[in-house]
């Protein structure tokens, strides 16, 4: 018997004792950590009391997780080889399976702290996309997080909570059953036990009682996103989105989709194959001439704008006023106040420029990065006759975009970071503002109409101020009440993006000095937004349904066009090249969703955007005064107001405009599938 004093208990065995040990203190541990991360990302509009239902759920997301742990530790230590108090090869075991467990937890959490603070979501499956560029994933990580300090706070934790279950395996060590000579207890004793411990154990796993077990899903009915997130854990939602990964397509849902989207975008409305079977060709419009179009064979420049989300930018009248010149191009150009990008993330929105489809691919990819997905038409090919140049600060070889832009663009002359004199300054290569001079520099030599893409990163962690612009950029200090209301986290993040501002004044301060100037058209948009609160600028539910991540400004300016226009027609990121090739008076072929946004003739009251949030498994469209959307593993369904913080009325929630918007929503992720595969270079443009 040990030195130490000897505890009566009851008549539970000492496995079992050390099993519900260990899974109290890593189920206290991940609700301290759940409270550290309330603390750490407080949301404007939820108290305390507003989110506690989110702990409570949580608490059943850890259980679930300890559940899993308690019942291997049980199954192991049942086994009288490897009981921990009755061998030392059990012991061992045990306590490494705990270390294990301790160094996961520890690891996923400090990795979920991070994501976290980065894109406003638990740790998901999306992660693993990284892993595609690791290169510039750790050299973006090593320049934005303290990974010393990180390190080291992984091998505390974990240095901690091994000494916690050390503890607890010498207490119980120590102990003696109640009544009985030895502290071994009867075998029938030690049976029941451990039927009682398996089955309650099994049901933490489960997470309720009834047909069907908890699921990630169930977070998502509290009532908004911060809420569903913080109920989470990483483990549940990295796990619950790595089901995602594949793409696939169901044809006859793709034929059943076609009369429902053909009145919105001209294409055939059944296919035209054999026996009605779906073909490329049935969504193939040639586009002729439109009347009233310019005719100069004006230059035109796309600016594919980091992060620029619409409610932290000026043209809403945010407060903070980060981007005053951007506001006075909008002023001055026609704007459109209510695009969308069809997901979140700059691969995405990039595919989804170039090609006009919406990016559907799975959580953990994209399909920039699927070899299947590589060979796609663009209409930017129609602009024949124009040099088609390609411009980015660091290296198109992130997400595979290289595949992308020169297997499908003829002729594209792509720059990147080597091409530049200008000095690399973090991970994303070469400043913004110097990116546009050098892109400056190559456009004032074209001779003939050129297309020109200029994508930019630096409105993005680590979020860099070359030492070079200070003086003349100006960084401000803003109180952190003031940046929390008006949609920023820190001072960092509000100078970047004032940043990206500066580096539009700049561009368009060095091309008015040079002859291409005057015959070019200048369209700007974000790659797509940041998840956030908007509540001080916009109805709740843009806050609450993540409109925020997607919805991002769109501009047409130049000196060629003077009619100042704010338009409030709902479009799309997809709809940039269709619109452009529309206004240089160009004939063009379109395969794909992207229309013609100033074609009012054939598109007026019909506009919508497609939304697809790979992360959390939704799909929706908005659409005239509100957002439907649909989870796609249970089906649950909501519809809300964009325009106001009413709530939409049960007769409205069943009537023909949630089915009409229930029917586009599904289409149009089911088409988008399809032609993610399908939408092949015709033979006139290879």
């Amino acid at each position: 018997m040990s030195n130490r004093s000897a505890t009566n208990l009851p008549n539970i065995p000492k496995t079992v004792r050390l099993v519900f040990s260990t899974g109290i203190i890593f189920l206290l541990i991940m609700s301290l950590l759940r409270l550290g991360l309330y603390l750490a990302f407080p949301a404007q509009g939820h108290s305390f009391t507003e989110v506690f239902p989110s702990f409570l759920l949580g608490l059943r997301f850890d259980l679930r997780y300890v559940g899993i742990l308690c019942l291997l530790l049980l199954l192991v230590g049942s086994l009288p080889v490897f009981q921990p108090f009755r061998t030392v090869a059990g012991r061992r075991i045990v306590l490494s399976l705990t270390a294990i467990a301790a160094f996961l937890l520890v690891l996923f959490y400090v990795v979920d702290f991070a994501h976290y603070g980065y894109l406003s979501q638990r740790l998901n499956a999306s992660v693993l996309n990284y892993l595609s560029d690791a290169g510039i994933s750790t050299r973006m990580v090593w320049q934005t997080y303290p990974v010393v300090r990180i390190l080291l706070l992984l091998v505390v934790g974990v240095w901690i909570l091994r000494k916690l279950i050390g503890w607890a395996y010498n207490r119980i060590r120590g102990t003696r059953v109640a009544g009985e000579a030895s502290d071994v207890p009867s075998g029938r004793a030690r049976i029941i036990w451990f039927v009682v411990s398996f089955l309650l154990l099994g049901l933490a796993v489960f997470g309720r009682i009834g047909q069907y077990p908890l699921r990630w899903s169930d977070a998502f009915s509290l009532g908004s996103d911060y809420q569903a997130n913080l109920s989470l854990n990483p483990f549940q939602s990295f796990f619950s989105s790595l089901k995602f990964r594949h793409s696939v397509y169901d044809e006859a849902k793709v034929k059943e989709a076609m009369p429902v989207l053909a009145p919105y975008f001209g294409f055939n409305s059944r296919g035209s194959g054999p026996d009605g079977q779906v073909i490329p060709a049935d969504f193939q419009r040639q586009m002729p001439v439109k009347p009233g179009s310019l005719t100069s064979r004006p230059n035109v420049v796309v600016v594919i704008c980091e992060s620029f989300s619409a409610y932290k930018s000026s043209m809403w009248g945010n407060p903070l006023n980060t981007t005053p010149f951007f506001d006075s191009l909008c002023k001055d150009g026609i704007f459109f106040d209510r695009c969308f990008t069809p997901s979140y993330g700059t691969a995405r929105g990039v595919w989804a420029v170039i090609t006009g489809i919406p990016d559907v691919a799975a959580a953990t990819t994209t399909s920039s990065r699927n070899p299947s997905a590589v060979d796609q038409h663009t209409i930017i090919n129609d602009f024949e006759g124009y040099d088609k140049c390609y411009f980015l600060g660091g290296s198109t070889s992130w997400a595979n975009i290289r595949g992308l832009l020169t297997n499908n663009i003829r002729g594209l002359r792509l720059y990147e970071q080597q091409d530049y004199s200008a000095p690399k300054v973090d991970v994303w290569g070469i400043s913004d503002k110097n990116l546009f001079l050098e892109a400056n520099k190559v456009l004032k030599q074209e001779e003939g109409p050129f297309f020109a893409v200029i994508q930019t990163a630096d409105n993005h962690r680590p979020y860099t101020i070359p030492e070079e612009d200070r003086e003349a950029f100006h960084p401000v200090t803003m109180p952190i009440d003031s940046l929390r209301k008006y949609g920023f986290g820190s001072n960092e993040e509000m100078n970047a993006f004032r940043y990206t501002d500066f580096g539009y004044r700049t561009f368009i301060a060095a091309a008015s000095k040079e002859k291409y100037f005057a015959n070019t058209i200048f369209l700007f948009v974000g790659d797509h937004g940041i998840p956030g609160d908007a509540g001080a600028l916009f109805p709740r539910v843009w806050t609450d349904q993540r409109l925020t991540a997607e919805h991002v400004p769109l501009l047409i300016w130049s000196p060629v066009l003077r009619h100042p226009q704010r338009m409030s027609n709902i479009c799309s990121q997809v709809d940039v090249l269709p619109t452009l090739a529309g206004l240089c008076a160009l004939p063009y072929l379109n395969t794909t969703l992207g229309r013609d946004l100033l074609d009012t003739a054939r598109y007026a009251d019909k506009g919508l955007a497609f939304i697809y949030d790979p992360d959390q498994a939704y799909i929706g469209v908005v659409k005239g005064d509100y957002f439907y959307r649909r989870q796609l593993t249970t089906g649950k369904e909501e519809m809300v107001s964009v325009v106001g913080n009413e709530l939409t009325s049960p007769a409205t929630m069943t009537g023909p405009v949630k089915q009409q918007l229930q029917r586009l929503s599904d289409g149009l992720y089911e088409t988008s599938r399809y032609m993610l595969l399908k939408n092949h270079k015709k033979d006139n443009n290879r």
